[in-house]
């Protein structure tokens, strides 16, 4: 366990190795979970404000979905979340012309619309971070979900990616410059250990 501040990270973050392949998984985490993606408070008005540049690009039932039940719902167990469609999709997804679904607050980031790209819940899979109910502190673990994320898990050991790498830029959205160049340093004190050791 790595622990910055009041942030517990577990040992995997650096030690396991993951790059998302897209073509094999199809976006599958926008798609199979326990209920829509989790948002901050901060992140309701993102999407509130975002909603109308992104209508055009999600599905019919993403649409309707939205219009009966509204642009987010609250899960017992995640609070605010997305709603999703009947197959289980975010209903903010869109699916290109191969096959991969993709957020449409994101593809509307990159096109120039929005200033917001995605929910950092999204942005940070697989790693997944829960809170103690009763102080600051928070947990970061890796979750990739088998076996949809079996080709991230066999394309990050063939490039030779570590987790926190991957997600450099998801981990300082969340925590900062700062953070991250700790957790970066802590890393290269484990590779440099575990090289001496061969």
């Amino acid at each position: 366990m790595i622990v910055i501040d009041e942030i517990y990270i577990s040992d995997e973050v650096v030690e396991e190795q993951f790059v998302c392949d897209l073509n094999k998984c199809k976006g599958g985490c926008c798609v199979d979970g326990d209920a829509g993606a989790p948002l901050t408070n901060d992140e309701l008005k993102e999407v509130i404000n975002g909603y109308e540049k992104i209508k055009h690009l999600i599905t019919e039932e993403g649409r309707k979905v939205v219009e009966q039940n509204g642009l987010y719902q609250y899960d017992q167990e995640f609070g605010w979340v997305t709603p999703t469609i009947s197959n289980g999709m975010c209903a903010y997804g869109l699916v290109d012309e191969k096959g991969i679904v993709k957020c449409a607050f994101e593809q509307q980031y990159y096109a120039g619309e929005l200033q917001w790209k995605k929910p950092i819940s999204c942005h940070l899979y697989p790693i997944k971070i829960s809170k103690s109910k009763n102080t600051e502190q928070q947990y970061v673990n890796y979750e990739p979900r088998d076996p949809m994320c079996n080709p991230g898990c066999v394309n990050g050991q063939k490039l030779k990616v570590p987790v926190y790498v991957f997600l450099k830029e998801a981990l300082i959205r969340k925590y900062g410059e700062d953070f991250y160049e700790v957790l970066t340093q802590i890393a290269d004190q484990y590779y440099a250990s575990k090289e001496a050791k061969k």
